[in-house]
Parts: structure tokens; sequence; C-alpha cells
């Protein structure tokens, strides 16, 4: 595995911390058995966006945008 900074100058206490985070991200991706489905990541699931129900089609719709109420 090479790793190469490409700009920053990182002291040797942030190189290690993301090197460790790398090499645990490469553990549990080895640890997953074969054909085994990847885990989703919260920031593609749609019902995290979409908690509120949009606003009734009608003449005033317009007046009722996606606003905090």
């Amino acid at each position: 595995m090479n790793i190469k900074v490409v700009r920053g100058n990182p002291t040797p206490e942030e190189l290690a911390a993301a090197l460790a985070v790398v090499r645990a991200r490469a553990a549990a991706a080895a640890a997953l058995p074969p054909g085994a489905p990847t885990p989703r990541d919260s920031w593609s699931d749609p019902s995290r966006i979409a908690t509120t129900h949009l606003p009734a089609p009608g003449p005033t719709s317009w007046t009722r945008t996606f606003w905090p109420s």
C-alpha cells in the first residue's frame, strides 16, 4: 500500500492517525465474507433527507415551499 501526501505538511502524529483509519477500513472490508452486501452509508440513504411531506398541489401551492415551518 502506497500513500502519498499531495498537499500540506502533516505531522507524524496526523499521518499515523490517517494511516490507522485507512488500515482499519481495509481490515473491515477484508473481514466481510465473499459475496456479502456492503453496508450502506447513511449519507446515501434517501430517507435521511426526505423527512417531511411535499405540499399538496393546487392553485396556492407555490406559497408553500420547502422552507421550515
